[in-house]
């Protein structure tokens, strides 16, 4: 178990000793619940066990708190309580149970911090980039490529089962313009004096694809009819633009496992049932469907939605809102517990209508929206537009061209979702303390550094890829019994601490669906290496102070790993 489990479960011991005893006399006695205290002099641990139990027994919290105390079970974990406030009990721990979570994190190593998930909630669907197919992906994309990766990763750590979904608008007005878009640059690039149609997508990337058209196939394509070479052209660039957003996204990290097409949905199976149809059916069995002016309607507004919405229009043709529709049934009868959509902010006006369609089947609260807000770029301060290549845009794949994944993935990942992000260029790139992304892995590498000093491994050694991987360095330096107890220093209790709430912050962030908070975590655990590197010369002349000190360092080195490789962002060996 955790610490805190441990810790947990010996004041509950305690409460029930203290009703045993008659000291308490409580019907059902609260849980313990430790939570860490705000202020860090206040102790490792706190619990408002005793204002819970006051409030039942109709007793001053501070009595109730001492009989508690008075009745916790000797233990090889606490080394102080105290009463604070009005009845806190602060609890401070023997650094004996540091030393043991250090065992636990070297045996552990990359599964240390797992736990479980709720059984109710355990299957997600993790929907999100989910871009057009009609160009390439820009800067906000990355942002939810990030996002959505790092919190399928802190969900999988966290006991749950996730399915990662890439959701293809490859049906729909917006596919015919960027056909006709196409078309038009094929019929220019041939001498025709067309214009670009209304709407259209007039990107540089539109005439690159019309281009490797006319390459391939030359003017062949101005004697087929007008509707066939729309539907070929059509094939051709979504294709096209399909594969260069797998590819970005793969290069990016990014392993989707199912990539859904929205016009399999108006496909029939077997049966002859197509999703649009069983879904339209499922609503209307619920008795949610009504027919006015000529048009097929959802009844939302009984669900929360402000209005009713339009499913089926009066001319037979199916609504946007209708795919979206037919796609979460779809999801519902693949048998996720919970659906996770990440949308930009702009999508905001669209949740609650979505929120509707899940309790009209009886499933309330299953689906959850993020939405994310967008990112700002800029290169040394200053605001950056366009692209200097094409004139237009900075797409996504460019922005990792230049700063690569893991400073791009770790500064996407730097706020909370529901802030906009100011992401400048120049310090993305940058080589020292000032780029956070750096100066964590430079942590990490320094780590790696002292242990392979420890078994007389040279710089040299590690850039030719000679000698034995990390793991095999921590096996030859702790192959005997080690004594931890000399761990004393208030600069290793001090990273022992942070370390010790690494499989709490994990699961905390798995809940709010906030792995933004790992970033900062890996700051300060690196920031509290460093400090104990000064305060505590590892290498040293006594042989078990050096052993004890290098298991320390190996701890942090696993935990700081584990927590990139969450973010998805590479622990260098070597910088």
């Amino acid at each position: 178990m955790e610490i805190r489990e441990q810790l947990e479960q010996i004041i509950d011991d305690a409460i029930r000793a203290a009703c045993d005893s008659g000291s308490l006399e409580l019907e059902q006695a609260p849980a313990a619940s430790l939570e860490r205290p705000r202020d860090e002099a206040h102790g490792d641990w706190a619990s408002t066990v005793a204002l819970r139990c006051a409030r039942q027994l109709g007793k001053n919290p501070r009595e109730v708190a001492c009989a508690i105390i008075e009745a916790l079970p000797a233990n090889d974990l606490i080394d102080t309580v105290e009463i604070a406030g009005a009845g806190f009990i602060n609890i401070r721990l023997k650094p004996a149970a540091y030393h043991r979570m250090l065992a636990s994190i070297c045996t552990l190593k990359g599964d240390y911090g797992k736990s479980e998930a709720p059984p109710e909630e355990r299957f997600v669907n993790l929907e999100y980039v989910s871009a057009n197919p009609t160009g390439p992906m820009h800067i906000g994309h990355g942002r939810w490529a990030a996002l959505g990766d790092s919190m399928a990763r802190v969900l999988r750590h966290a006991g749950y089962e996730v399915s990662q979904e890439f959701y293809v608008n490859d049906a729909g007005v917006q596919m015919d313009l960027f056909a006709q878009s196409v078309v038009c640059r094929y019929l220019q690039l041939n001498g025709q004096d067309v214009e670009l149609i209304e709407k259209g997508y007039g990107g540089a990337y539109v005439t690159d694809i019309a281009q490797g058209i006319l390459d391939r196939d030359g003017d062949t394509w101005l004697a087929v009819e007008s509707e066939k070479r729309r539907d070929a052209f059509c094939e051709m660039a979504y294709g096209e633009m399909l594969q260069l957003m797998k590819d970005t996204l793969s290069r990016f990290g990014n392993n989707f496992d199912c990539w859904f097409s929205e016009r399999s949905l108006y496909i029939d199976d077997a049966q002859g049932e197509s999703p649009v149809s069983r879904a339209l059916k499922a609503m209307e069995d619920k008795g949610h469907v009504y027919t006015k002016d000529g048009a097929t309607w959802f009844r939302s507004s009984t669900f929360g939605d402000e209005k009713d919405r339009v499913l089926i229009k009066e001319n037979g043709e199916f609504t946007y809102f209708m795919s979206d529709v037919a796609y979460h049934y779809d999801k519902l009868m693949r048998g996720f517990d919970r659906l996770i959509n990440i949308w930009g902010a702009d999508h905001h006006g669209y949740v609650k209508r979505c929120e509707a369609m899940l309790a009209a089947w009886g499933h309330p609260g299953t689906l959850e929206v993020v939405l994310g807000q967008l990112v700002n770029l800029f290169r040394g301060g200053e605001v950056v537009r366009m692209s200097k290549r094409t004139g237009e845009m900075v797409t996504f794949a460019e922005l990792i061209d230049e700063v690569g994944v893991d400073s791009t993935r770790y500064l996407m990942l730097s706020r909370s979702s529901d802030q906009p992000i100011d992401f400048d260029i120049e310090v993305a790139k940058k080589k020292d303390a000032s780029n956070p992304v750096y100066y964590v892995q430079y942590a990490h590498a320094r780590i790696c550094s002292i242990l392979r000093k420890a078994v007389g491994l040279g710089e040299v050694d590690a850039a030719s890829g000679d000698g034995p991987s990390m793991e095999g360095l921590a096996d030859r330096l702790f192959a005997g019994t080690l004594d931890l107890s000399c761990l004393t220093d208030e600069a290793e209790l001090t990273l022992m601490r942070k370390m010790g709430e690494f499989g709490e912050l994990v699961a905390d962030a798995a809940r709010d669906r906030a792995p933004f908070r790992l970033t900062h975590y890996a700051q300060d655990l690196a920031a509290l290496f460093h400090q104990f590197y000064v305060a505590c010369r590892v290498l040293n002349d006594d042989e078990g102070l050096q052993a004890a000190r290098l298991y320390l360092v190996n701890a942090t080195r696993i935990v700081l790993a584990q927590t990139l490789a969450l973010l998805g962002v590479s622990a260098p060996e070597k910088m």
